[in-house]
Parts: C-alpha cells; sequence; structure tokens
C-alpha cells in the first residue's frame, strides 16, 4: 500500500521475515526486522504525512 500511494518507492518481504525497503530510487536499502518493524515505520510516515498536512492549511 504504501509503494502504491507513492510513500516508499519499494517494500519486499524477504524469505527470513524481514523487509527491506527503500524510500526513494536513490536511496539505500533499509532493513526491518519484521511486520512490527514496518507497522511502525507505516505509522511513522502517517504521522509525518498529517503533520505536515496540518502545518500547509
Amino acid at each position: 500500500m504504501l509503494v502504491r500511494h507513492q510513500l516508499l518507492h519499494a517494500a519486499v518481504l524477504a524469505p527470513t521475515g524481514q523487509w527491506l525497503v527503500q524510500h526513494r530510487p536513490d536511496a539505500p536499502v533499509q532493513v526491518l526486522d519484521d511486520a512490527t518493524t514496518m507497522v511502525d515505520l507505516a505509522a511513522e510516515i502517517q504521522h509525518h504525512i498529517r503533520t505536515t498536512r496540518s502545518h500547509t492549511r
């Protein structure tokens, strides 16, 4: 969902249960330990979007 809405460039679940995440095409790949960490990242992105929107209104 984050990739589809262009909030992340790529997110791939590895066979080990880790997530490989890339924020932009030129950014380094970040390794997230598990699904919980991926949910935490999604919450951070959502928080950033909400706080950014409130400043622009």
